[in-house]
This record gives C-alpha cells, sequence and structure tokens, in this order.
C-alpha cells in the first residue's frame, strides 16, 4: 500500500493536471498549504509518477473522488483501494480517516468534534499518531450501549480525547429509551437539552453508517429487546446514521425506534458543517448510497467498490 505521501501526491497531480484546479483551490480542498501543494506538484513531475499518463493504481481513486464531489456537491472525498480480504476495509478506512482528519483539524482548528461509534472510526483512533491539540472538545453524538465495549461510543470518546490531547464530553444516556415517552422526558432535562445543543454546535462531525444485516454492531448489541432487523426492514429502513434508521432515500422510516433513540434530529445533525462519514465494504454500499445522496454528509470516506457503487445511476439499493 502507498504511503500517505504518495496519496495525497497523486490526488493534488489529478486535480491540477485533469480537473484543472489551481493550488490554492487543491490546497483548500486536501487541508494542506499553497507551499506544500507546489511542492508535491514538482516532485510528482521530478520522480516520474505524472508524465503523460498516471503511474499508480491510486489514480482510479483520485478519479472516483472528483466524480463523488461533483456528482453529490461533496466538501471532499477520500477514496482508498477495495482491499481483497473484505474484513480490512476497517483498517484501511480508518488509516485514511486518521489521515484526513488530522490534516483538517490542523489546517482549520475546529473547537469542537462530534463522534459517532463503530469498528471504522476504533481503528481511526488506532491509527493516528498521538498529538495535542490545546482547546478542542470531543462530544459523544449518540447515547452509549449499557453493557461495555471497545467500540462503544464511550470508549471511541475517550479514546479520542487521549489520542488528540482534546476534552471529552458524553452523552449520559443508552442509544434508545425505552419510549418516545422516556425519551421526550429525559430532553426535557436542561443539561441533555445543552449537551444535544452542543453538538449540533460542533464545527465537524464524524460517524459511520450501519445496515440492517448481522454484519452491523448495532443489529448485533444496540437494538432493545423486541426489535428486530426484520421489523425495521419491514418498514423500509436500509441502515442507520447517528442511530436513526433510513430508508433508501435517506429519509427517516416510520417506526418507534427513531423516536426513542438519544441523539440529534437528522435536520438538527445537519446544522454542523463539515459532517463525514466513514464506511465501506459491500454490505454498507445501500445504506451509503443513501446518506450521501440525501445530503446528511458532505465528506466521504470510503472504498472504491463502494465509491463505484455510490456513482452508478443502474445500482440498486
Amino acid at each position: 500500500m502507498q504511503d500517505e505521501s504518495e496519496d495525497l501526491m497523486v490526488q493534488a497531480a489529478w486535480y491540477y493536471h485533469v480537473e484543472g484546479m489551481t493550488q490554492a483551490g487543491i490546497a483548500e480542498r486536501l487541508n494542506l498549504t499553497r507551499r506544500r501543494v507546489n511542492e508535491m506538484l514538482a516532485q510528482a513531475h521530478e520522480t516520474g509518477l505524472v508524465s503523460v499518463h498516471f503511474n499508480s493504481p491510486l489514480s482510479l481513486c483520485a478519479e472516483l473522488e472528483a466524480r463523488l464531489c461533483n456528482r453529490f456537491g461533496l466538501e471532499a472525498a477520500v477514496v482508498v483501494p477495495t482491499p481483497s480480504e473484505p474484513t480490512l476495509v476497517h483498517k484501511v478506512l480508518g488509516k485514511a480517516t486518521a489521515d484526513y482528519l488530522t490534516r483538517l483539524i490542523n489546517a482549520r482548528k475546529p473547537h469542537a468534534i462530534g463522534l459517532g461509534w463503530g469498528t471504522t472510526l476504533r481503528e481511526t483512533i488506532m491509527s493516528a499518531r498521538p498529538q495535542n491539540f490545546e482547546g478542542l472538545e470531543v462530544y459523544s453524538i449518540m447515547g452509549g450501549l449499557t453493557h461495555g465495549t471497545e467500540i462503544n461510543t464511550f470508549e471511541i470518546v475517550r479514546s479520542f480525547a487521549e489520542r488528540f490531547g482534546a476534552s471529552g464530553n458524553y452523552l449520559v444516556a443508552p442509544i434508545y429509551m425505552d419510549s418516545a415517552e422516556a425519551r421526550e422526558a429525559i430532553v426535557a432535562q436542561s443539561s441533555f437539552r445543552k449537551a444535544l445543543q452542543a453538538i449540533c454546535n460542533a464545527d465537524v462531525g464524524l460517524v459511520s453508517v450501519g445496515d440492517v444485516s448481522d454484519k452491523s454492531l448495532q443489529v448485533r448489541y444496540g437494538l432493545p429487546d423486541g426489535v428486530s432487523p426484520h421489523d425495521l426492514v419491514s418498514s423500509g429502513a436500509v441502515g442507520d446514521v447517528i442511530g436513526r434508521y433510513v430508508d433508501s432515500e435517506g429519509r427517516q422510516i416510520d417506526h418507534p425506534l427513531n423516536h426513542q433513540v438519544m441523539s440529534p434530529e437528522l435536520d438538527d445533525f445537519r446544522k454542523i458543517p463539515t459532517r463525514i462519514v466513514a464506511s465501506g465494504g459491500q454490505h454498507k454500499h445501500a445504506i451509503m448510497r443513501a446518506v450521501v445522496a440525501a445530503g446528511h454528509v458532505n465528506v466521504v470516506i470510503t472504498d472504491a467498490a463502494c465509491a463505484t457503487h455510490l456513482l452508478d445511476d443502474r445500482a440498486e439499493v
């Protein structure tokens, strides 16, 4: 696998030579300085990476990134080669997400980041180099599991805060309350209202998405008693984002679970300026297509096969 510097070099060269972007535009897209972009373009020629054509398998990924941004009006896209072993997709995406997020934090100096949960986000934390971003606040976007696991929202926030030298803030509640009335009672408390407001006032939101198969951690660990994947599919669900189950067009399904979830409403979540989804794998194709096409997110980090599916008008969700 190529290292991060070659990946960025290929992206910069693609944007400059094929997309016709300015160096200033490339710097903003990749969260780099103009000087660094200029150096990368020069190095691409010197090393022979760029000549008449691109001499790297990552050029396909760069093309997919550009097409995703143009098609869905994204702020940015990061596409990695799809690993031949499906179980490695979380690790590959975690590395890409850690690299992108670190560059973004260094370039934009956000005051607050909201985090979801899942294996890809755990791999993101494990791949990130320890740094000290003084003054950065990290919030859990969702409630947590009632039993311990390293992919729980609480553990994700704690580990992220430790790795990035940030302050952690937790939404101390289960992912799903017992009823809509119970959720309303909790949210009526000023501390929870303020917590939800703080989440949506973040500069960046980083989430994953889940499908409705037994591969989904949400299905295996997070659904309350009495709710089955079959119930959700019968109601039109293709998966969830921040614990809210949506249909193939990204609309919340009519199911009681969506009134019990301890997370912001999707309209409120969309107030976060930069909303990143990091997910991939064949089982995520339908939910990724729904979430991206609906505009719930504006930065996509995924694998090449999933990116191709998102761009295929003939694909069924």
